[in-house]
């Protein structure tokens, strides 16, 4: 049964009118937009202990500290903020008088659409909260992105989610589900994008930040999720911002390790043809999901995140990235990554998926607009594929790019493509690494 939606006003009237929670609010960049919600519905004064919002970046390193890297809508920054604020609620509000709260420090900082709309919305929001008085804090922090083309409904949007996250934490902190899925309660599908969440504190002892951004990519919160070695969640503009991106794609019910000896290969390849420094390089190994999520549409709740999660953490801890996605094509991938800016982009590919792509068979009607449509996708941001060959059980040859069938119609294009080099084999390859199809 779908759980009910609270709408916000109902939400910020039951947290005013709760007498053990009470806290700060601090926000920068887009209004006092959630703190103003507590106040828009009466009774205030029994949530909210302080409201702060430190526009000038004077006035904010003063209270905050500086940022090494002059990024103020940052995860560092969101943390400097709940580390403060919740530090001086405990500090000043210590005593008998306040013995019975249940303290929260909130803070959010965000940049909404530019006047020429040139730049892309987005921001940290977080908590820091205590489940009863006196307790140690607990912690909930993620990264959206504003969708809307109005400066206003971003406003009001930031506005909602804060007011839904402090709900949240206060009364859904037991169901880590039911907690993300109301994060974007009474929000317009299309307006928001929630791509890392992490959550921390005895509250939450039991929970895996890693499951929990999965559970973002079947809700559709996001389409992909990224993790370091240590199966962190990372944000992926903070990660790839003009870096060198290498990628190896593998499947979540793949039983077998990818053949890392070809990966490498393309590797280096990929550090020659773009004369990528080694500082400067992040190796990804991407988990698809689409695969579950095809099986289980109709069901998201009865997908075994379980299976997809030990994958990713399997990975992990090879010591590259991992990135889990739902995209079905490498195209979706190339547009992804195009959001974050990076230097350049190598993708390994296993030449059965480049047979795919350009054999008309495949497609319906008008192959050549979803062709021409895959590789402007594909090729218009500096990528480039490094192709597997593979040994064709059949004839005993193996297939590179130079033997691969090509339709008719899609053969100027695919010669245009390795010509121009978009498109190359691995070479340097030993017999034993060809894998049998």
């Amino acid at each position: 049964m779908q759980q009910e939606i609270i709408d916000i006003k109902r939400k910020a009237l039951k947290i005013n009118l709760n007498p053990k929670i009470y806290g700060t609010f601090a926000e920068i960049g887009a209004g006092q937009e959630v703190s103003r919600a507590f106040f828009n519905v009466g009774a205030a004064s029994g949530t909210v202990a302080k409201t702060i919002s430190a526009y000038d970046m004077t006035f904010s390193d003063e209270i905050y500290g500086a940022e090494e890297s002059g990024r103020y809508v940052s995860q560092n920054r969101l943390i400097k903020m709940l580390d403060h604020e919740y530090s001086l609620l405990i500090e000043r509000l210590k005593g008998d008088k306040h013995g019975d709260k249940t303290f929260f420090a909130f803070a959010n900082t965000v940049t909404t659409l530019n006047f020429a709309r040139t730049n892309d919305p987005h921001g940290w929001v977080g908590l820091r909260f205590q489940s009863e008085p006196g307790g140690l804090p607990n912690e909930i922090y993620f990264h959206v992105r504003l969708l809307d083309t109005d400066v206003q409904m971003q406003q009001r949007v930031l506005g909602m989610i804060g007011v839904n996250l402090v709900y949240a934490a206060f009364y859904y902190a037991n169901d880590p589900k039911k907690m993300i899925e109301s994060l974007v309660d009474n929000l317009n599908v299309g307006s928001v994008e929630i791509d890392l969440i992490s959550v921390q504190g005895p509250e939450f002892k039991d929970i895996n930040n890693l499951l929990l951004n999965l559970y973002l990519i079947v809700k559709d919160f996001s389409t992909a999720a990224i993790f370091d070695s240590d199966s962190h969640p990372r944000q992926a503009k903070d990660l790839l911002y003009k870096k060198d991106v290498m990628i190896l794609r593998t499947k979540y019910g793949q039983k077998s390790n990818p053949n890392f000896s070809l990966f490498n290969k393309a590797a280096d390849q990929f550090k020659l043809v773009n004369k990528v420094e080694e500082n400067n390089l992040i190796v990804m190994i991407e988990v698809l999901i689409t695969n579950v999520l095809t099986a289980a549409q109709e069901t998201p709740d009865d997908i075994d995140l379980e299976v997809v999660a030990k994958r990713a953490e399997e990975m992990c801890k090879t010591g590259n990235f991992v990135i889990v996605s739902n995209f079905t094509r490498k195209n979706r991938l190339a547009k992804y990554l195009d959001r974050c800016r990076p230097k350049s982009v190598g993708m390994s590919t296993n030449i059965n998926n480049l047979k795919f792509v350009f054999n008309s068979a495949n497609f319906g009607e008008n192959y050549t607009g979803h062709l021409l449509s895959y590789v402007n996708d594909m090729f218009s941001r500096n990528v480039r594929l490094f192709a597997y060959p593979f040994l064709d059980k059949k004839s005993n040859t193996v297939i590179t790019t130079q033997n691969m069938p090509v339709s008719p119609e899609a053969k100027p294009l695919f010669d245009f493509l390795i010509l121009n080099g978009y498109i190359t084999d691995i070479e340097h390859y030993n017999e034993g690494e060809v894998k049998t199809v």
